[in-house]
Order: C-alpha cells, then structure tokens, then sequence
C-alpha cells in the first residue's frame, strides 16, 4: 500500500489527497466545520480590510501596512482551511511548490518594476522628444 492510498472501515480502498492522510479520523461534519470556521475567517478579514480605509483609529500612511498584514492573514487562512498546508512530513513537497511559486512570483514581479525603472530612468524627457529637428 502506498502512502497516498488508504483503508477505510469496510476494508475499501481510497484515494487520499497527499497532506490529509488522516482523512478517515474526520468525520463530515468536522470537515465541513473546518471549511466554514475558514471561510468566517476570511470573510471577517475581508470585512476589516474595507472598514480600514473608513477608520480614524489607524494613522493615514499605515493604512497601507494594514492592508498587506490582512492580506498576508488571508492568504494563510486559505492556505490551512482550503488548501489543507501543514506542517505535516507528507506536504513537504506542497511547501516546496509553494515556495518556489512565490519565488518566481517575486522575480518576475520584481525584475519588472526594475526594468520599468532603469527604462524610465534612460528615456529622454518628453518636451526635449517632442522638439527634434524642426
């Protein structure tokens, strides 16, 4: 038997997503209590990321930093409740893919702000452009 198959109480065997081996310890209602504490989550993250930009209660450049941390605790809700990441030893190739996503997120996200920048830096100013040879 391989690790991503399982035995279930009638002797039948399943498939079993890598990372949630322990499946068949969950009953329905434990999973479907999981998904809904994760989605009352991000819905209140959701709702406190608007009500942010109408609040006095955080300094007006903050607001921004604010914003990212929610964002941040949103992105791990999704991750944990939906996506089922652990810390488990079986989704140890999940966090790998995981990171090397955001690996390749941030350099192509990042190598194109730096290249928009060198190029705005090089280009002529637009009045000297629009005065040639005349």
């Amino acid at each position: 038997m391989t690790d991503e198959q399982h035995v279930d109480d009638e002797g039948n065997l399943g498939d079993v997503a890598p990372g949630f081996m322990d499946a068949a310890d969950h009953s329905i209602r434990e999973g479907i209590q999981g998904y809904l504490m994760g989605f009352v989550l991000a819905a209140l993250l959701t709702v406190a990321s608007f009500l942010m930009l109408h609040t006095n209660l955080i300094w007006s450049p903050g607001i921004a930093v604010a914003l990212v941390v929610l964002a941040i605790a949103q992105i791990g809700v999704h991750l944990v409740f939906f996506l089922h990441l652990t810390t488990a030893p079986d989704n140890t190739n999940n966090v790998l893919a995981l990171a090397f996503g955001i690996l390749i997120v941030v350099l192509i996200i990042g190598g194109s702000i730096w290249i928009m920048n060198h190029l705005d830096e090089r280009m002529m100013p637009m009045d000297q452009m629009t005065q040639t040879d005349r």
